[in-house]
């Protein structure tokens, strides 16, 4: 089972923490928060894991290669300018070739259960299956409106007006079918998955409720995570 981990983001809302360590390597609860996302997937099956790193990547590496469990190996994939979250899938679309695979923001806090996600997935082997969770700031996340059966019927990022508070979580499974629904990259765009991907898999999308996740990108999240989840 394989996971893509995407932790390359600049954290510029977490500065001056991350002036000196990127936002993947911030300590919650004393703990890295790339090394609890590790634990995580390896609890869950997970023997390959694909990062992409940009700022501060030497730090990134060399935890990887010193703090990397047993049993799970890391492929970094280094970006010398963000390719945004899309991008980073289609530059290594060999990698998710094998079968359903993990798709994780890797900026997030979550209590979610990776295995049961999983199982969940396979029982109905949609392009995606969508993680979400009722968010306090709706207008700040890309908003999923889900029929009685659990199909995803309409999604809309980062809405003026969100008819909903269902919320994409950035923690995902998906089938390799999925690429067919990228747009094709060039030089100079940026792809995320949001804007350009999720909307067109409306209809062949399950959503998979997430009961607690904090996105550490700004001071008052990272204190809140730093509480630990209730």
């Amino acid at each position: 089972m394989k996971a893509v981990l995407l932790i390359a983001g600049l954290g510029t809302r977490l500065r001056p923490l991350t002036d000196s360590i990127p936002k993947c390597l911030l300590p919650i609860n004393g703990v890295p928060l790339l090394a609890i996302w590790f634990d995580k997937l390896l609890a869950a099956g997970v023997t390959e894991v694909l990062i992409n790193t940009h700022w501060l990547a030497g730090q990134v590496v060399d935890f990887v290669a010193h703090s990397t469990p047993p049993g799970l190996k890391v492929r970094v994939y280094y970006e010398p300018t963000l390719l945004g979250s899309a991008g980073t899938l289609v530059a290594n679309r060999s990698f998710c070739s094998d079968g359903p695979f993990f798709i994780i923001y890797g900026d997030n806090l979550s209590d979610v259960d990776l295995a049961d996600l999983y199982a969940a997935h396979l029982k109905h082997r949609p392009l995606l299956t969508l993680g979400t969770f009722e968010a306090e700031f709706p207008e700040r996340c890309g908003i999923a409106k889900v029929d009685s059966r659990g199909v995803v019927r309409g999604f809309v990022e980062k809405p003026e007006k969100p008819r909903s508070n269902r919320a994409a979580a950035g923690i995902y499974v998906a089938e390799p079918e999925v690429f067919e629904y990228f747009p094709e990259p060039s030089e100079s765009s940026v792809l995320d998955l949001g804007f350009d991907v999720i909307p067109k898999l409306v209809g062949k999308m399950r959503n998979y409720p997430i009961q607690q996740l904090i996105d550490i990108g700004t001071p008052e999240n990272y204190r809140k995570a730093n509480g630990g989840l209730s």
